[in-house]
This record gives structure tokens, C-alpha cells and sequence, in this order.
């Protein structure tokens, strides 16, 4: 159950930030909105799946996963470019919660 309360939590944040940068600096009411309602939510989530899950697991896999949702958004809904460079930090940052989650099941 704390793996679904995580995942949502993931989307949540995401369409949050999704919402916060069409809301063009709260120009925009609609975005503004629902940038709220989604990062109360996602904050929600979070909260169910730190009861089921460490901490340190939880924050670095949602962290950690939304920031490879964010940038691949990024890239394909903005138009914002990513370095080679910027790639592979990405790519680390992956590996990081592959491990994250191998390790955790060990102990």
C-alpha cells in the first residue's frame, strides 16, 4: 500500500509543478489552482506512504523520480533543452533509486 500512496504522491508532485509553470507566475488562475490542489494532495500521499515506508526510502524516490518526470516533461511539453551532461546527472540520479530500492528490501 505504500508503494500506491508513493506513486500517486510522484504524479501529484508532478502535475503540481506541471501547474506551476502554466500558471506563468499566478497569472494564470486555473494553473494557480490546481498547482494547489496537486501539491496538497501529492504532501497527502506522501504522508500514508511514510507510514507504511522509511522515510529516507520515501523522500529519495519521490524526489528522486520526480525530478526525471519533471526534465523528460520538460523536454517534451516545454521545448526545454537538456545537456549531454544534464543526461547523464539524470541517469545518476536513476541508478540512485534503482539501488535505493534494492537496498531497502534487504533490511
Amino acid at each position: 500500500m505504500g508503494w500506491l500512496f508513493l506513486a500517486l504522491a510522484i504524479v501529484l508532485e508532478v502535475s503540481g509543478t506541471v501547474s506551476m509553470k502554466l500558471s506563468d507566475s499566478f497569472s494564470r488562475l486555473m494553473p494557480s489552482i490546481f498547482m494547489f490542489i496537486f501539491y496538497g494532495a501529492s504532501f497527502t500521499c506522501l504522508n500514508y506512504a511514510l507510514g507504511y515506508m522509511k522515510v529516507s526510502t520515501v523522500y529519495a524516490i519521490w524526489s528522486g523520480i520526480g525530478i526525471v518526470l519533471i526534465s523528460l516533461i520538460g523536454g517534451f511539453l516545454f521545448q526545454e533543452k537538456l545537456s549531454l551532461s544534464s543526461v547523464l546527472w539524470i541517469g545518476m540520479i536513476v541508478m540512485g533509486v534503482i539501488g535505493l530500492n534494492i537496498s531497502s528490501k534487504g533490511g
